[in-house]
Parts: structure tokens; C-alpha cells; sequence
């Protein structure tokens, strides 16, 4: 009796779970095979028809319609038996308000510069006011490994004055990555990286001189309070806590401001605003083995609205991403309750506000991710990817989508994802915008692409997890009420999603955690 006790207790140790357990089945590629072929273009035309209807207006941040959209998105996750990720709700509330022109004055060596005239306060940044505060020239305001301004220099308490742009050397190559690439203290990013390098050396504020994004911004913000153009919006100033205050300013006073005897300056500025909130959409499918550790798949729910009595439907803008990962959920789901459930937890995160600066994934990241970012593995983020690109060529296979960022951080992922499509889809994987530099047309004109930095997956790469952007380009269509169900290359639009399932598939259920090795 008691060494038949002991041989049990011997085999239920040494016996690996899932060979014991009836509920959990081995996974394997013919599993993940049969779970993709659920995924088929009649239901993404299904659901992408109702998603980017008139109903839903336009899903505007906020609106009636991104309500009905956000009502939509949780009512499917209920008929799909997936539980909410927080709270028992499906909600994840993002703070958010409307900016108007705010309350403001700025003296420099009794100077006295004038609102958008002579400067911008960049975001409507912190409520703050001070009087002959020392100012500090740190140079580009880069803080570096290969480059530091910072180096040396006192700011603590102080106004830092940067330049725009970045450093090159005789031969034009940038500093910073060593070659003609720039690197991300410079162009879109800027604004962000400047502030958090002044901010950690203790600076009060930043003036940064960069024609370009004073002009653009003083523009915008100028339009907005004027009431002639779409309303500013930024995440909540009461959740957000900002601390530094930045200072966009033209070039025209640029050889004042460097000036040698530059020394003090009094400045006050008090946010004008109107809080509201919307809601990102958040379900979880709890992982078998690894429960703590997260695949994150990412669409943004969020449309441009209604301008000038026309709806813009935007369905490959991002309906297309946002239906996709609805049959992605389904595929898993249908998988789990066979059985076949994943190893890791699977997040499935429709973000609000995209369209206004990725403040919906900005707020889970930042201020509020429902599972600690240490956790999270990966992200997969999707955006338009229902389309062709207008400007690709007529020799270029239609059968592609661009991959965007899968090296940047870990090759694992990049060889994963490469993996899966040869595997399961065999469609052409295209590269050519890892390089954000490259040139793309928009808007009537050639412009470097930036597209790492331009969607919903940067906030959590900024973090360091591994992200990749799945994106088929830009169209003619692009922000117009032309943006329409009808208009979705659904053949190959299926084949987009399943190389997507087949990539959250493999990463769910490897044996261990991509490396981070980049």
C-alpha cells in the first residue's frame, strides 16, 4: 500500500502536466494551421462593413460613433467567451482634453516675445510660473551614449536653450548612429527626446529652437484655437502630471537667444482646457504555462470623424486593423476551448485616439498599462493593411505586406515572424521601411516616412519590447471619405491576418521569451 502510494507520487511528478491533463492538448503546427484557416476575408468583410458603416460615423475621438464602435468591440469579445483584461470590464478609460490657447507671458533679458508670433509652448504643457531664472546652452540637447550635451553642465533648476536637429560630422554622417541615418533625436521624435534629456537633468523647462516645428506647430495650435481647424488634443494634464514645459521657437531669435549675456527670464503659463475621457478596448486570453508573460495585439479603434457634413469611414484606416484582430481573438479562442489554448497570456488592446498622437497606447504605456510593461513580451500592432500602396510599382507583387521594426530590438522576433510566413502563409515580406528615412508620398509630396514612430507600436518599442508595425501603405484614399469597405483587397487582406495569427501563434507557445538583444 504505501509503495504503491509512493509510485503514484513518483509519476505525477516526473509526468509533464499536459500529458495528464485532459484539457490542455500539445501544440503544433498542424493545430495552428487549422486555427488560421478560420480566419477567412467573408468574415473580415462581415465585420469591417458594419465597423466602417455610416452608423459609427467617422469614430471620432470623442463621439457617438467610436461609442457604438467600442460597444461593438466588447459585445464580440462577450459572444466569444473572452474574458475583459481589467477590472471585469472590457473599458480601459484614457484621460484626455481639448486645448485652447492658454494664459501666458515670457520675458527674456527684458525682452518680451509674444504667442505664436515668437513661440509656442509645445503640447500645452505644465502650469508654471517663475521669475529671473538662469538659462543654460546645452547645444542640441542630445543625452547619449555617443553624444552628450549634457555632459559638464549644471541644469538642475534652471531654462536649458537647444537647437534643433542633431550633429554630423566633416564626412555628413549623424554622430549618433555613425552613418547617414538619423537617429531619433532628431525629426518626429525630437520634441519627446529633448524634453525627457532636459527633464532627467533636472531642467525646468526647454526652449528648443527648430524653425520647422515651431512653424508647424504654431500653425496647428493657432488653427485650432481659432476654431478653423480640428480641436487640439493631448492626454490629461491632472494624470499625466507633466513636469518640464517646452518652448518651440522660431529661428528668428535664434541669435538673441544665444547670445552670450543671455541670463535670466520670467515666464508664466496656465493651461486653458476642457477634460473628457474615451476608452480603449482590452480583453485577455489567460496563457496555459506562462501566464505572466504577454503578447500584446494592437489596432487603433479610431477614425478622423465627421468634417464638413462627409463621413470618413476609415476602413482600411484602421478598420482594417481593427476587425483583424477580432478574427485573430476568434482563432484562439476557438483554439483554447479545443484545448489548444496558448502558453502566454494574449492581450488583445484597441486604442483610442491614434489620430490625435497615439494618446491611447501613449496612456496604457505610460500611465497606466494593465500588465507591468516588464512583462510584456512583444507587441503586434496593425494599421491599414487592407489596401495596396498607390505608389508602389506595377512590377512589385500585390501579395505583401510591409514589415516594420521586427529587428530593430530582437532578431528572435524577426526570425519568428519570418518563420511563420514560410511556414503557413508565403506572401513577400517587404523591409524597405524598417529604414524611417526612406521617402514616401503623402499629402502631394515626398516626404522620409517615419513610420516606426508613427503608430500605435512605438509606445511600447520605446520601452524596449519588441514590436512589430504590419502595414501595406499609403493610398490614394488616405484620410478622405473615400476610405470604404468596398475598396478592401480582402484576398490578400485574409493572407495579412493569418501571417499575424501565425506570428502571435508561435510567439505564444515557443519554449521560452524572445531575446532583447538589440
Amino acid at each position: 500500500m504505501q509503495f504503491r502510494y509512493i509510485l503514484s507520487l513518483f509519476i505525477f511528478l516526473i509526468v509533464p502536466n499536459y500529458l495528464i491533463s485532459q484539457d490542455i492538448k500539445i501544440v503544433d503546427n498542424e493545430s495552428s494551421q487549422k486555427y488560421g484557416n478560420s480566419i477567412t476575408k467573408n468574415e473580415l468583410r462581415n465585420l469591417l462593413y458594419i465597423f466602417s458603416s455610416d452608423e459609427f460615423g467617422g469614430r471620432g475621438t470623442p463621439s457617438k460613433g467610436q461609442d457604438l464602435a467600442t460597444d461593438f468591440l466588447k459585445k464580440k469579445y462577450i459572444d466569444l467567451g473572452i474574458q475583459p483584461a481589467k477590472d471585469e470590464s472590457y473599458e480601459h478609460k484614457v484621460f484626455l482634453q481639448f486645448d485652447e490657447k492658454p494664459l501666458s507671458y515670457l520675458i527674456i533679458n527684458k525682452k518680451k516675445f509674444t504667442y505664436y508670433k515668437d513661440y509656442i509652448a509645445y503640447n500645452n504643457g505644465p502650469d508654471i510660473e517663475f521669475r529671473n531664472s538662469k538659462i543654460v546652452y546645452v547645444g542640441y540637447g542630445i543625452q547619449d551614449k555617443n553624444y552628450d550635451s549634457y555632459n559638464g553642465l549644471d541644469v538642475k533648476g534652471k531654462v536649458v536653450i537647444a537647437i534643433g536637429n542633431e550633429p554630423v560630422d566633416k564626412n555628413g554622417n549623424y554622430v549618433i548612429t555613425g552613418g547617414k541615418k538619423r537617429s531619433e533625436w532628431s525629426g518626429r521624435n525630437e520634441i519627446t527626446r529633448k524634453k525627457e534629456a532636459a527633464s532627467k537633468n533636472g531642467a525646468k523647462a526647454l526652449i528648443l529652437i527648430n524653425d520647422y516645428l515651431f512653424k508647424r506647430y504654431s500653425y496647428e495650435y493657432r488653427m485650432s484655437d481659432n476654431n478653423r481647424g480640428e480641436k487640439r488634443m493631448s492626454l490629461s494634464s491632472e494624470k499625466t502630471n507633466e513636469k518640464t514645459q517646452v518652448l518651440l521657437f522660431s529661428e528668428k531669435n535664434k541669435d538673441f537667444l544665444l547670445q552670450k549675456n543671455m541670463k535670466f527670464m520670467d515666464f508664466s503659463f496656465k493651461k486653458n482646457y476642457t477634460s473628457f475621457t474615451a476608452n480603449n478596448i482590452a480583453a485577455l486570453i489567460r496563457g496555459s504555462e506562462f501566464p505572466n508573460e504577454y503578447i500584446v495585439i494592437t489596432a487603433h479603434l479610431d477614425h478622423v470623424g465627421i468634417q464638413n457634413g462627409k463621413i470618413y469611414n476609415g476602413a482600411d484606416d484602421d478598420g482594417s486593423g481593427s476587425v483583424g484582430i477580432l478574427e485573430i481573438a476568434e482563432a484562439f479562442s476557438e483554439a483554447q476551448k479545443e484545448g489548444y489554448g496558448p502558453k502566454r497570456s494574449i492581450l488583445f488592446l484597441h486604442v483610442t485616439a491614434e489620430e490625435n498622437g497615439l494618446l491611447g497606447s501613449q496612456y496604457y504605456t505610460d500611465y497606466d498599462p494593465i500588465f507591468p510593461l516588464s512583462q510584456t513580451m512583444v507587441c503586434l500592432n496593425m494599421d491599414m493593411i487592407g489596401r495596396t500602396e498607390s505608389k508602389r510599382k506595377e512590377t512589385e507583387p500585390e501579395d505583401y505586406i510591409y514589415i516594420i521594426g521586427s529587428e530593430m530590438l530582437s532578431d528572435d522576433l524577426h526570425n519568428i515572424n519570418k518563420k511563420a510566413n514560410d511556414e503557413h502563409v508565403k506572401i513577400n515580406l517587404d523591409y524597405r521601411y524598417n529604414d524611417p528615412t526612406s521617402l514616401v508620398f503623402e499629402s502631394g509630396r515626398y516626404i522620409e516616412n517615419q513610420y516606426y514612430y508613427r503608430s500605435d507600436h512605438y509606445n511600447f518599442a520605446k520601452y524596449d519590447i519588441p514590436s512589430i508595425f504590419f502595414f501595406s501603405g499609403v493610398h490614394e484614399d488616405y484620410h478622405m471619405p473615400t476610405d470604404t469597405a468596398d475598396k478592401i483587397l480582402y484576398d490578400i487582406y485574409e493572407k495579412r491576418i493569418k501571417l499575424i495569427f501565425h506570428t502571435a501563434w508561435d510567439l505564444a507557445n515557443a519554449d521560452k521569451r524572445i531575446e532583447l538583444n538589440k
